[in-house]
C-alpha cells in the first residue's frame, strides 16, 4: 500500500482533475437518467400475471380503468355534465357510470338499488376511468382543474402520479435537513471545524459519480432513487472517518504530511476494503431476487458503494493533503471524552449482558419470523396525513374498496364460457362480473354486436370476463379468491386462460419475494462470512461477528412484530441486506483494533482499549446512519421507503449498542477459542487485571 499511497500523493493535480471532471460530467448525466414508479413492472417475466397482462396488451385496444373519481354534491344530470367534461380531457381513453349499465330514463326507484350504489350514493358520483399511463400527469390534473373541491381521485395511476411528484421534492427535502445534521455530529466527534466538510465533498463527489453512470441502466426504480444517495451517504461515511482518524493520529506522533497520510492508508485500508467489500455483498446479494427491484437497488448500490471506497480511499488523501494546514488552523478541543471508562464499564457488565443476549436471541429471531406483512402497491403511496390517502378514504368509506381482475379465456366455445361465468357469479365475494355471454347474451351472433362493446370483450383469440371483487387487494382473503378463480378457470380451459388485476399480481409478487428471502440472506451471509474469514484468517471470529449483527437485525425486526405493526415485505427484505452490509462494519473496526491490542495486552484491557478507540468513529457512523434513516421515514409519505428509513435508522443504533457492548464480551469469553483458530496474529499472555 505504500507504493499506491506515495503514488496518488506524487499526482495529487492529475488526481484531482480527474476527479472534477468526473463528477461535473457526472452531474450532468444524472438528469438523464429514467425513473420508473412503478412496482409491477418489476416482477419475473415468467409470472402468470405478467404473462397474463402482455396478453392482454396485445388483444385489446384499451386497458382497465386505473382511476376512481368521486364527484360530490351532485345531481344525476350535474354527474352526466361532468362525465362529458372529462371524457374531452386529453388522456382519457375511457370512462364508466351508472348509464353504462343502467337506462336513466326509467325512475332511479325503479333500478336494482345494489346496481345505483356503486355509482350513485348520497348525491356522491362515482366513476371508473381509464387514463392513458403516457399522460397521466397532465390528464389528472386537468381532472383536478375540472372539478375543484368537489373532486376526489384514488386508483393505481393517482398513486403512481402521487409517487412521480413526491419522489424528487422528498429527497431534496431529505437531503436538505440530514446535511446540516450530518455538518453537526461531525463537529462533535471531530477535532477540526473543517473535517466535516472533507467527509462531505468526498462522499458527496462519490454520490455524483454514482447517479451519473446509472445513465448505463438506462432506468432506475423511484425505490432506489428515493433512497440511493441518502444511504450512500449514511453507510459509506465511516470509511472517511476511519482514513481520516489515523491520518491524525500517525500525525501526533511527529510524521510529516505525507509520511501520515501514506501511513494512514496503509494501516486503514485493510479495514476500509473489509468494510466496503461487505456492504457490496449485503447490496449485491439483493441482485439475487427475482423480483427485480432487488437487482436494481443491488447494482446501484453496490456500485455506490465502490465508488465511495474509490473517493474515500484516492480522492480523500489528495484533499487532505491539499488542506492539512486548514485542518489546522480550525482545531478545536475534544468536544466527546474519553471512552476508556466507557470500555472499562462494558467489560465490568460483560456477565449481565452475555445473559440477557443469550435469551433474547432466540426468541428475537422467532418473533421476527412471524411478522405480519404486506405485498401489494394498495395504499402505499399516501398515508393518513396525505391528500391521496385522505380521498383515497373517503372513496372507500363511501363506495367500498375496489379489487378488478381480468379473466382472459381462448374464445368460441360460448357453452364451457356461460359456465366459467355461472360458476364466477356463485362465488360470494365476487361482486360483478362483466362478460359477453353475460352482457350481450351467447345466442346473438357477434356480427349484431356493436363494434365498440364487442372489442371490449372479445379479441382474435381470447374473451374477456371482467370481475368486481369485494375484498382488498392484498392479504390471505383476497389471495383466496385469486386462487379460487385460477381453480375454476384452470378446469376449464388447462393452462390456456390468462388472469390479471391487482390482487392477482400481489399474490405473483408474494410468491416472489418470500422465495427470494431465504436464497438473499443465505448468499449475503455466506459471502461476508468468507470475506471476514479472508480478512481475519480466522474459523471462530466471522461466527461470532456475524452473530452480533444478525442478532442486531433480528432485534430490529422484533419492534414491529410487539407493536402489531404490517411491515412491506419488500422493506423487511431489503432491510437484512442493507443492515447486514452496512453495520458489519463496526464490528470489523472493533475487532481489528481488538486484535491489535490483543499483541501486546491481555483479553480484557484489549477490550478496554477497543472500546475506547473505536466508540468515537462507530458513534459517528452509528448515529448518521440512523439520522438518516429516521429522517427517510419521517418524510416519505410512501409506505415502503418510510418504513425502510425507520428499519434502517433503528438497526444502526441496534447495532452500534450491539458491537459497543456484547462483542467486547463475547471476544473476551472466547479470546481461546480465537487465538487457536487464528493464523498470522500474534497473542500476548499476561495475568494483569484492569
Amino acid at each position: 500500500m505504500d507504493r499506491f499511497a506515495n503514488t496518488i500523493l506524487k499526482h495529487k493535480k492529475t488526481v484531482l482533475l480527474i476527479f472534477i471532471i468526473a463528477t461535473i460530467a457526472s452531474a450532468l448525466l444524472s438528469m438523464t437518467v429514467n425513473i420508473n414508479y412503478d412496482l409491477m413492472d418489476y416482477l419475473p417475466d415468467s409470472a402468470p400475471s405478467t404473462i397474463a397482462l402482455d396478453v392482454m396488451e396485445k388483444e385489446y385496444a384499451k386497458d382497465p380503468a386505473n382511476a376512481r373519481v368521486m364527484v360530490q354534491d351532485v345531481t344525476i344530470p350535474e354527474a352526466l355534465a361532468y362525465k362529458e367534461k372529462m371524457r374531452e380531457i386529453d388522456g382519457v381513453q375511457e370512462i364508466q357510470w351508472l348509464d353504462d349499465v343502467q337506462s336513466l330514463a326509467v325512475p332511479l326507484e325503479t333500478m336494482p338499488q345494489e346496481t345505483v350504489e356503486d355509482w350513485y350514493k348520497d348525491n356522491c358520483a362515482l366513476f371508473s376511468i381509464t387514463v392513458d399511463t403516457s399522460k397521466q400527469a397532465q390528464c389528472l390534473a386537468d381532472i383536478r382543474a375540472l372539478l375543484g373541491d368537489k373532486g376526489m381521485m384514488a386508483g393505481s395511476c393517482v398513486d403512481t402520479v402521487a409517487v412521480i411528484e413526491s419522489t424528487s421534492s422528498e429527497l431534496s427535502r431529505m437531503m436538505m435537513i440530514v446535511i446540516p445534521i450530518v455538518f453537526v455530529i461531525l463537529l462533535l466527534t471531530t477535532s477540526s471545524w473543517f473535517e466535516p466538510v472533507l467527509f462531505l465533498a468526498t462522499i458527496g463527489v462519490a454520490i455524483l459519480l454514482n447517479m451519473g453512470t446509472n445513465v448505463i441502466f438506462g432506468t432506475v426504480s423511484f425505490v432506489t432513487k428515493a433512497a440511493g444517495a441518502i444511504l450512500q451517504l449514511a453507510v459509506s461515511m465511516d470509511y472517511s472517518i476511519f482514513l481520516l482518524h489515523r491520518f491524525a493520529e500517525f500525525r501526533r506522533t511527529g510524521m510529516d504530511v505525507q509520511q501520515a497520510m501514506v501511513e494512514a492508508v496503509k494501516k486503514s485500508t485493510s479495514s476500509i476494503m473489509a468494510s466496503g467489500l461487505t456492504t457490496v455483498i449485503g447490496f449485491a446479494a439483493l441482485i439475487l431476487m427475482r423480483f427485480k427491484i432487488g437487482p436494481d437497488m443491488g447494482l446501484v448500490m453496490a456500485k455506490a458503494i465502490l465508488f465511495s471506497l474509490v473517493t474515500v480511499l484516492v480522492l480523500l488523501p489528495v484533499l487532505a493533503v491539499y488542506s492539512y494546514k486548514l485542518i489546522d488552523k480550525t482545531q478545536h478541543r475534544r468536544f466527546l471524552p474519553s471512552f476508556e471508562k466507557m470500555g472499562r464499564f462494558a467489560v465490568k457488565i460483560k456477565a449481565p449482558i452475555l445473559i440477557c443476549f443469550a435469551i433474547l436471541v432466540v426468541p428475537c429471531f422467532l418473533a421476527q419470523s412471524n411478522n405480519t406483512f404486506k405485498f401489494g402497491t394498495s395504499g402505499i403511496f399516501g398515508g393518513e396525513n396525505t391528500q391521496i390517502g385522505r380521498e383515497t378514504s373517503a372513496i372507500e368509506e363511501k363506495f367500498g374498496r375496489e379489487n378488478q381482475m381480468v379473466l382472459m379465456v381462448p374464445k368460441g366455445d360460448l357453452a364451457k364460457e356461460k359456465s366459467v361465468v355461472d360458476q364466477l357469479n356463485a362465488m360470494p365475494e365476487i361482486t360483478s362480473v362483466i362478460s359477453y355471454v353475460g352482457t350481450v347474451g351467447a345466442p346473438i351472433p357477434t356480427e349484431y354486436v356493436p363494434e365498440s362493446q364487442l372489442s371490449e370483450l372479445i379479441s382474435d383469440h381470447y374473451s374477456r370476463i371482467v370481475l368486481t371483487v369485494g375484498t382488498d387487494t392484498d392479504g390471505e382473503q383476497a389471495f383466496s379468491v385469486v386462487n379460487k378463480v385460477r381453480e375454476i378457470a384452470q378446469g376449464a380451459y388447462p393452462d390456456t386462460y390468462h388472469l390479471t388485476g391487482q390482487a392477482v399480481n400481489t399474490l405473483d409478487l408474494k410468491d416472489t419475494v418470500v422465495a427470494d428471502n431465504v436464497r438473499v440472506n443465505a448468499v449475503a451471509i455466506g459471502a461476508i462470512f468468507v470475506i471476514l474469514l479472508l480478512t481475519f484468517r480466522s474459523i471462530s471470529l466471522p461466527i461470532l461477528l456475524l452473530l452480533v449483527i444478525e442478532s442486531s437485525i433480528w432485534l430490529n425486526l422484533t419492534v414491529p412484530y410487539f407493536m402489531g405493526t404490517t411491515l412491506h415485505y419488500i422493506s423487511y427484505l431489503i432491510i437484512s441486506s442493507i443492515q447486514l452490509g452496512a453495520t458489519v462494519d463496526y464490528a470489523i473496526l472493533f475487532t481489528n483494533r481488538y486484535l491489535e491490542h490483543r499483541e501486546t495486552e491481555n483479553k480484557v484491557q484489549s477490550a478496554v482499549y477497543a472500546v475506547r478507540d473505536c466508540t468515537i468513529s462507530i458513534l459517528t457512523s452509528g448515529s448518521i446512519l440512523a439520522v438518516c434513516g429516521t429522517i427517510m421515514g419521517m418524510i416519505s409519505t410512501g409506505l415502503i421507503i418510510s418504513q425502510l428509513g425507520f428499519l434502517v435508522g433503528r438497526g444502526a443504533l441496534l447495532s452500534m449498542l450491539l458491537v459497543l457492548f456484547v462483542l467486547p464480551g463475547l471476544l473476551i469469553l472466547f479470546d481461546k477459542v480465537i487465538c487457536q483458530t487464528t493464523s498470522h496474529k500474534k497473542f500476548h499472555f499476561h495475568t494483569s487485571e484492569v
